[in-house]
């Protein structure tokens, strides 16, 4: 039996640098699934403290907070630093990238749009009318576009005569 148990959803998230830690570390791991259907009916997050994921069982210790697993693993593996200078050094790298991880989750799980993303989709719409099919290689880039143009205002602009009779340029592609 693994020494390790990890609780999470089937995504990277918050528990990827666990795994990727773990097996660098040449540690075994179990690792239990949990789909949105089982989350959303409730107590599974009843149960977890501050009702969050991941969850690390070792041995008898349970530890949430994805951070304060990974300082556990840390002491636990030896991959703390060699003294509390260290320490405090690795606790300093390790807070800069939560700030970081901060601003990526604000961007991902917000309704947030900024005026480059207007000039991106009118280049990438731009080349499926004169391209069709350019973006079928890159799914990331299609879903982008599917994404921002489904945005009501937006879908009802681009669907408007206004825009679907202007030339794209003045040599009259369109």
């Amino acid at each position: 039996m693994p020494p390790y148990t990890i609780v999470y959803f089937p995504v990277q998230g918050r528990c990827e640098a666990m795994r990727m830690l773990l097996t660098d570390q040449g540690q075994s791991w179990k690792e239990e699934v949990v789909n949105l259907e089982t989350w959303s009916q409730g107590s599974l997050k009843a149960s977890c403290l501050y009702g969050q994921l991941p969850k690390l069982q070792d041995g008898d210790l349970t530890l949430y907070q994805s951070n304060a697993i990974l300082r556990h693993l840390g002491r636990t593996l030896g991959i703390y630093g060699k003294d509390q200078r260290e320490a405090a050094l690795l606790d300093m790298v390790n807070d800069g990238v939560e700030d970081l991880r901060i601003k990526y989750i604000t961007l991902i799980y917000t309704n947030y749009i900024s005026f480059a993303d207007y000039n991106l989709l009118d280049l990438l719409l731009t080349h499926q009318i004169l391209a069709p099919g350019c973006l079928d290689a890159f799914p990331l880039l299609s879903a982008y576009v599917a994404r921002l143009s489904a945005r009501p205002k937006l879908k009802a602009f681009l669907a408007s005569p206004e825009h679907v009779n202007r030339p794209i340029n003045a040599n009259g592609k369109k």
